[in-house]
């Protein structure tokens, strides 16, 4: 997001970067669906694709919204369990996504599979003429969030990114309004703690899960061997490349970087943009500790996880007046530093003596609306979120958060585990969207789809 020369005002500022407000105000703390309640034949349908772990936790929500008709996934288990779990056993059960998306009954889709799966069947989705919410992180790779944005514009469709912090309106949006009204001042420092990433012992080849179409979970990603194994001391406790533990793996995910990260670094962005500063990275350079050994930027070991356990990564910005430090060894949550004050604020608290400070000069009345962008506020976290979703496919407009913006924020991810796997500082060019002066790095802005299961245009 590029911002105007200095000598605007700070209204001018937020006005560029989208923040003031539309003409009605609602306040955000209006029952979830007093407004966006429908009739039962008004009421969309729609298919969750991934019905394991996130996919279970979430719907419910968007059940709220619109009626839950289909269930996909490549376990059998996980169908029979969310039926039964989500839909009273009435449900239709898929499991090739692809026969979802060719349903003109099917208005739009839930996708809460692995990483690795989002951007092919959300580009499939949107093409097929679905609106869709896909859970964070929305690629897996740089370019395809290229390819992701290009197909929005294109096709106009509403997809909604599972970063539900931004609409948060008692601890999110609320720090941003007050990085918006300056009472920080001029930003001088963000430290986003995500926490460490996860540990395994070597784990043995096992025995594929009756049930489990492990070429399929596979998908785009390479060919590997399914692993799983029990803690020796929790009963409770076990290791896999596959279920819960994919994120572990480069080869699905991005580890805590793109886990945590997606949440926090998107808040910490939107809060350089929120003080009227720019928040075009340029580079992102640190330290990582893995526990497997690396040789250009691959892993050289096939049976423990092999995510950045540990890191301390500073990501520069172009006017060069902040900076953001991301680490594991912090509390998780954001901390801004400014010339005049500081908060922190993660899902349990939002604290500081700027907040202090509302008891007796509060911020404005429209305040957390202009960071809204002025669209109704209804419920708050993953309830709004839905609500927002909800009426940006009544009214076509982008979403709170939208593909474009999110992605943005996901490229520092991206390139942050770059860094990490490289071991060596990256830089970057926001206007052209690429690596500069490293053509390894550069390289890795991408990863082949395994034959088969390349991205149908």
């Amino acid at each position: 997001m590029s911002f105007p020369p200095a000598s605007k005002s700070r209204r001018d500022l937020l006005m560029t970067a989208g923040f003031v407000s539309m003409a009605t105000l609602t306040p955000w703390a209006l029952p979830v669906r007093q407004s966006l309640a429908k009739s039962p034949n008004e009421r969309k349908r729609f298919a969750l694709i991934g019905v394991g772990g996130n996919g279970t936790r979430t719907s419910p929500v968007g059940k709220e919204f619109a009626d839950l008709v289909a269930l996909c996934d490549v376990d059998e288990e996980h169908l029979k369990h969310g039926n039964e779990l989500l839909c009273d056993g009435k449900a239709e059960l898929f499991r090739d996504y692809r026969e979802v998306l060719s349903r003109d009954d099917i208005d739009l889709v839930q996708i809460s599979t692995p990483d690795h799966w989002h951007a092919k069947i959300l580009i499939e989705a949107m093409l097929a003429g679905k609106d869709a919410y896909c859970e964070k992180p929305l690629t897996l790779t740089i370019d395809e969030g290229k390819l992701v944005r290009k197909v929005q514009q294109q096709t106009g469709r509403v997809v909604q990114v599972g970063t539900q912090q931004r609409s948060s309106f008692d601890k999110f949006n609320r720090a941003l309004a007050i990085i918006a009204e300056g009472r920080l001042g001029k930003l001088k420092r963000l430290i986003v703690g995500i926490d460490a990433g996860g540990w395994s012992p070597e784990i043995p080849v096992a025995d594929v899960p009756k049930g489990l179409d492990w070429d399929r979970w596979l998908g785009p990603g390479p060919k590997m061997e399914y692993r799983y194994a029990k803690d020796a001391k929790r009963a409770d406790k076990n290791y896999t490349n596959g279920h819960t533990h994919f994120r572990w793996w480069y080869e699905h995910s991005g580890g805590k970087l793109t886990d945590w990260g997606a949440h926090h670094v998107d808040i910490a962005m939107l809060g350089i943009a929120a003080a009227g500063q720019n928040n075009d990275p340029v580079s992102v350079a640190g330290t990582a500790k893995h526990d497997v050994e690396f040789r250009d930027g691959m892993p050289l070991q096939n049976n423990r996880y092999n995510t950045a356990r540990a890191f301390d990564l500073r990501v520069a910005f172009a006017d060069g007046d902040v900076e953001m430090n991301i680490r594991h060894d912090v509390d998780n949550g954001i901390l801004f530093e400014g010339e005049r004050g500081r908060i922190f604020v993660n899902r349990g608290k939002l604290v500081g003596k700027p907040v202090e400070d509302l008891e007796s000069n509060p911020l404005a009345e429209d305040a957390i609306s202009k960071i809204y962008r002025g669209m109704p506020m209804e419920g708050n976290d993953r309830p709004a979120h839905w609500a927002n979703f909800m009426h940006a496919i009544d009214n076509r407009v982008l979403p709170i958060s939208d593909v474009h913006s999110h992605m943005k924020m996901l490229n520092v991810c991206h390139l942050a585990g770059i860094c990490c796997r490289l071991g060596r500082k990256v830089e970057w060019d926001q206007v052209t969207e690429s690596v500069v002066g490293d053509e390894q790095a550069a390289a890795m802005m991408k990863r082949p789809y395994r034959s088969g299961y390349e991205i149908d245009m």
